[in-house]
């Protein structure tokens, strides 16, 4: 099987439930090991094998990530991620996200031996590996495919802003945040899921590479477009996911923060999708920006405000990440305060029952509590 040619692929052409290997080196449950972590804890495209990250060896991911074991170990190199596996895994999943979006020559090292290997190579970094001939080199060698989920689509087929957003009628509910790599995709995740345990057809719009990854399939990488594209791709993906699901809601997940100085999608969002509604999710013991250590974490109060000052939209909810919490108390006592302050509903998605999230987009659109289906007499 060929390289794979410098095109966007939405997924990987094997079958879903192909096996795979995530290699997070040094980053996993970190901010820059974010797309392993979200791989982790929810994909509906592969069946993850094990995580390498040598520096987290012999640890359960899950109980690593989330206090709660899911069976996929964190293994210290790719040959014992093998050697777990008993056999080749069908793919190595690049599952670091770092700022600048570029392998180190260590990195590279790991991705290549994956190939030689027999393993097809996903890669969700702004460094396209299909334009570096040494992977596609060794790719054709191998017979493997290098999958760049960020490379977007070519110029010619990208979307202005129509106005079409204008005839989707159900509710679209942005889950925006106060800095990047807060928890926006995993809460979106959560609610979609939650809307339809109670019966309320909900579907995801993702705005990132993880997303992608983790098979959705309605997104895009939003942060490798040209600006001028960004918010009529937004609005393509929302009206595909409403002419083709007919849903109740759309869940559109956000990216960076409106606030942000260096990720500023958000903006588009917000303008591309039209939400009704938004969630905003907040970690109220970072001090300072995940990426940019000289800037001060806005409040979740100025982010409101900003929000519902660009866009005609309410923000309905605040969602916390407990992240420097030590234990319940404190997230109970953040949640508290944070709805003593603002007046409005807040939870912890992973801590707190998902009822509590589907709750804050039931109670701000009532149309869409479905009505008990009357018994028969």
């Amino acid at each position: 099987m060929p390289v794979s040619s410098p095109v966007p692929a939405m997924s990987p052409s094997l079958p879903v439930g192909s096996t795979a290997v995530i290699y997070c080196e040094g980053q996993f449950g970190e901010q820059d090991g974010k797309t392993a972590n979200g791989l982790v804890r929810h994909s509906e495209k592969y069946d993850v094998l094990s995580v390498v990250d040598g520096t987290r060896a012999g640890q359960d991911s899950g109980q690593l990530l989330d206090g709660k074991a899911n069976g996929i170990p964190v293994l210290a190199s790719l040959p014992e991620a093998l050697a777990h596996a008993g056999r080749v895994p069908d793919f190595l999943i690049c599952g670091l996200a770092p700022a600048d979006g570029l392998l180190s020559p260590a990195q590279r090292v790991v991705l290549l031996d994956g190939i030689a290997r027999g393993m097809h190579v996903i890669n969700g970094l702004h460094e396209f590996l299909n334009d570096d001939p040494e992977f596609v080199a060794a790719a054709l060698l191998s017979g493997v495919t290098v999958t760049d989920v960020r490379r977007p689509k070519d110029k010619r087929d990208l979307k202005l802003f129509s106005g079409r957003i204008f005839d989707v009628t159900c509710p679209r509910i942005a889950v925006l945040g106060t800095d990047g790599a807060v928890g926006k995709r995993t809460t979106a995740t959560l609610l979609v899921k939650a809307l339809n345990d109670r019966g309320v057809k909900a579907v995801l719009v993702g705005t990132g590479q993880t997303t992608i990854m983790q098979g959705g399939k309605y997104g895009v990488a939003l942060d490798a477009l040209v600006p001028q594209f960004c918010s009529g791709e937004v609005e393509n993906q929302v009206v595909a996911a409403f002419e083709g699901e007919d849903p109740d809601v759309i869940v559109v997940e956000g990216q960076g923060a409106l606030s942000h100085p260096a990720y500023l999608t958000s903006a588009h969002i917000l303008r591309g999708s039209r939400p009704a509604g938004v969630i905003v999710q907040h970690a109220p013991e970072r001090r300072v920006l995940g990426d940019f250590p000289m800037i001060a974490m806005p409040s979740v109060a100025r982010e409101v405000a900003l929000i519902e000052s660009f866009a005609d939209t309410r923000v309905i909810g605040i969602t916390v990440n407990h992240e420097g919490m030590p234990d319940d108390a404190a997230i109970g006592a953040a949640i508290d305060a944070i709805e003593l302050d603002l007046g409005l509903p807040a939870t912890d998605p992973l801590t707190r029952p998902l009822g509590q999230l589907a709750d804050m987009v039931l109670d701000a659109f009532p149309a869409l509590r479905k009505s008990p289906v009357p018994s028969a007499p």
